[in-house]
């Protein structure tokens, strides 16, 4: 069985040639070892790896260069598996990395826990065979991050607010719910309370809103 070819993107030069030791011992094949996304990106289209280990920040402004160059590679390549390392719970761009080719074949780890050399290796077979691996701290964060104003309504409110978004009448959402109208009047008046919409717009407004952050949290 031939063994996984690896680009790594790594900035700081110690911590490159560390990976790229580990990796080998551990069977991978690194074919390349870069310092900057743009020669990432580069290196990716010239060697055409089984898979890409990137740090998130790098230069030129070590802001999150790395994870706008796996994106973008994944965009390019959509079957490319990438693990992104982060010394820090970095929330927003787990999320960015997640949402391209609906999240297979991606890893988001912490630094710290390279340490385990056998898990990191487990972490990166599991991903190039097209498995998600998500930091544990990653997901309590991602968790957090996504809660949104309609965690705050009823299973019951959901589906009055989700009708609404259908563009059902009051009356028309009673007899779909087998309940009177002034029980669903009285669902919206609870939905528009629990997501906090303006007091001073008119109801019709504040209907059209609620329906608004509805279909925000949406899915794509």
């Amino acid at each position: 069985m031939s063994p996984i070819r690896v680009v790594l993107a790594e900035d700081g030069a110690l911590l490159r040639e560390g990976l790229s030791d580990l990796l080998r011992r551990f069977g991978f094949e690194v074919v390349a070892a870069v310092g900057d996304a743009e020669t990432l990106k580069a290196t990716v289209g010239e060697q055409a790896p089984d898979l890409v280990v990137t740090d998130i920040r790098m230069p030129p402004d070590f802001t999150d260069e790395g994870l706008r160059a796996a994106v973008e590679l994944r965009r390019r390549h959509p079957r490319l598996p990438v693990v992104a390392l982060s010394q820090y719970v970095e929330a927003g761009y787990a999320s960015d990395l997640l949402d391209s080719q609906e999240g297979l074949g991606v890893g988001y780890v912490l630094k710290e826990r390279v340490v385990d050399v056998a898990e990191f290796s487990d972490v990166l077979r599991r991903v190039h065979a097209g498995g998600t691996v998500i930091d544990p701290e990653v997901v309590r964060r991602l968790v957090r991050r996504r809660s949104t104003p309609l965690e705050r309504l009823s299973e019951r409110e959901l589906e009055v607010l989700a009708l609404l978004a259908q563009g059902d009448s009051n009356a028309r959402i009673a007899r779909k719910l087998v309940v009177s109208e002034p029980t669903v009047g009285k669902h919206i008046t609870n939905i528009l309370a629990k997501l906090d919409l303006p007091p001073e717009e008119t109801d019709v407004d504040r209907r059209v809103m609620a329906v608004l952050t509805y279909l925000r949290e949406q899915p794509d």
